[in-house]
């Protein structure tokens, strides 16, 4: 996940065999013009681009974030069967949603030579990705799951154990059994179950479960993380 880079974080992620990259507008204070630059440079360098926005269910602002190239959305806090539906209205052309007729431009690589496939390909491939995290969104995960159009509902591990009253304390029973919910939930309904791996033995742990979509870490904590590591080594 990519909150602060530059565009050579996207060559990096590409070069060390990442198959996709989640730019987050909901935490950096990213603007749209920043983001579309990096999903430029994504999208050169063979990574698929999904935005997690700014919360607040500004549903409006999804269709644009697919205007400028996004390849896939990652919307906060998804709580009730309505928002997913608005979700996905927003985020289809007619007659399958409601999203604004714009040909021609960063989505379709600046071409419109045939504006049906265009949006029969649009429809059909961009990627929608709900995060649960909340216990409301884990109560009615089967109905936001249900949604034809949603394809991962993704746990998000810090704002759920939050919710649950237990601050990432993410071996908890009310944690473990929260996770156990939505993953059932995916497996009854087709769709894929994604969480936000800190580092390698939870990916494994969380994969060994059944997710599938897998985002693995930040690129202010590995930073982070290897600097800390490198400088204690030279230390000592």
């Amino acid at each position: 996940m990519l909150s602060g880079r530059r565009a050579e974080g996207d060559e990096v992620g590409a070069a060390a065999g990442a198959d996709f990259v989640v730019f987050d507008m909901e935490h950096s204070g990213w603007s749209f013009e920043t983001v579309k630059q990096q999903i430029a440079h994504a999208r050169g360098a063979g990574l698929v681009p999904v935005i997690n926005p700014r919360g607040g269910h500004r549903f409006a602002e999804n269709e644009l974030l697919l205007d400028i190239g996004a390849m896939g959305l990652m919307v906060p806090c998804v709580e009730t069967r309505a928002q997913a539906e608005a979700i996905v209205r927003g985020t289809r052309y007619p007659p399958d949603g409601t999203r604004g007729a714009a040909f021609g431009v960063a989505h379709d690589g600046y071409r419109a030579d045939d504006v049906p496939a265009t949006i029969r390909s649009a429809n059909a491939a961009s990627l929608i990705v709900v995060k649960i995290e909340t216990v409301r969104g884990v109560a009615n995960i089967d109905a936001i799951v249900s949604v034809p159009g949603i394809d991962v509902a993704l746990i998000g591990h810090t704002d759920l154990s939050l919710s649950l009253g237990h601050p990432l304390e993410l071996a908890h029973p009310d944690f473990t059994a929260a996770l156990d919910t939505v993953l059932a939930a995916c497996r009854r309904h087709g769709k894929a179950a994604g969480c936000v791996a800190a580092d390698v033995a939870t990916g494994r742990a969380w994969i060994a479960k059944g997710f599938r979509l897998v985002a693995y870490s930040g690129d202010i904590w590995l930073l982070g993380g290897a600097l800390k590591s490198g400088l204690a080594q030279l230390r000592a």
